[in-house]
């Protein structure tokens, strides 16, 4: 009876104690810690990265200046473009409806409730995602054995084929990850009032049903001045990095040069247009035969902790961009 009593009690805690553990008082509080031992334990961790110790009261490279926006960008846009669902107000709010209504990728369902996903109502191809975090999604695909779910969690990858025992594991990954925040332990405040939910959206294939590279626009202070574009994201993944002008940047374990695509200049003056009100942000886009789609902004890449090589290259772009306390209050 005891053991069965203390094990109501231990999933009891596992539900309440993340939600209070990772709240935002909670956050505030790891802040202040931080704060007091002069961000010891953040610049520490950022070292093993990137070869360096960051210097956050004068920051000068590009992982330290996204650091510094950790710390200190309070921009109430911040929070508001992190969420992958109220994004797409934004993007609506500056491109118009009728260009938002061509780039954002079509939405199928959004919940907050996973039992309510209707599984039967959807089409045989989607993706799912969480709406406050990165590198977690389940993707639907059809084969010709049937509808294949390629799960990440963040941890592990795996893959099951439809059935009643899939549908609850996508149930339940879906709890588990309404039940985490995300970038708690780097600083990244602007997830941290996230209301969280399930999103579902249309799997965006090309026309040879592969899955579309990833073009990641660097917008400094409005311009562009780098693009990272990943390739075989979810497979074998490869980047590579380009000037605006389509120069190849070769830094070290760069995937090789590839042509530019059709509507880069289309794609340039949206990610520009995205990120006008942000000293800094990453705007990552789809080129899907040559259509642009939407896909998130990203306020503080690799929580700055991207490793450069060589590592001027890291105050090469970090030069791009001049900080400013209240730049959106101008």
């Amino acid at each position: 009876m005891a053991k069965k009593n203390f094990s109501k009690v231990k999933k009891i805690l596992k539900i309440i104690l993340p939600s209070f553990v990772f709240s935002y008082p909670s956050f505030r509080l790891y802040n202040f810690f931080q704060k007091s031992t002069g961000y010891l334990l953040e610049r520490w961790l950022s070292s093993r990265s990137i070869g360096y110790w960051p210097n956050i009261k004068n920051p000068q490279s590009y992982n330290e200046k996204i650091i510094w926006k950790k710390i200190y960008d309070r921009n109430p846009l911040l929070t508001i473009v992190a969420d992958k669902y109220k994004v797409r107000d934004y993007v609506k709010s500056v491109l118009g409806e009728e260009v938002a209504e061509k780039i954002l990728v079509p939405l199928y369902f959004v919940t907050d409730n996973p039992k309510e996903i209707p599984f039967d109502n959807l089409p045989e191809e989607y993706i799912v995602k969480v709406n406050n975090g990165a590198g977690k999604f389940i993707i639907a695909e059809k084969t010709d054995t049937g509808t294949r779910f390629r799960f990440n969690d963040g941890k592990s990858n795996f893959i099951l084929f439809d059935s009643n025992k899939t549908r609850k594991m996508i149930i339940h990954l879906c709890k588990k990850w309404l039940s985490e925040t995300y970038g708690f332990g780097s600083l990244e405040w602007a997830y941290q009032q996230i209301k969280r939910k399930i999103i579902i959206e249309k799997l965006l294939k090309n026309n040879i049903e592969e899955i579309p590279e990833d073009y990641k626009f660097n917008i400094f202070n409005g311009k562009c001045h780098l693009i990272q574009v990943n390739y075989d994201r979810f497979t074998n993944i490869k980047r590579s990095w380009y000037t605006p002008d389509w120069e190849y940047i070769p830094v070290h374990h760069s995937a090789e040069y590839r042509n530019k695509p059709d509507n880069l200049r289309e794609m340039l003056t949206i990610a520009e247009k995205l990120g006008a009100n942000f000293d800094f942000i990453r705007v990552d886009l789809y080129s899907v035969d040559n259509n642009t789609y939407f896909g998130e902004l990203t306020n503080y890449p690799l929580g700055g902790r991207t490793p450069f090589y060589p590592i001027s290259w890291d105050f090469e772009w970090g030069s791009k961009w001049k900080l400013s306390l209240k730049y959106w209050k101008k």
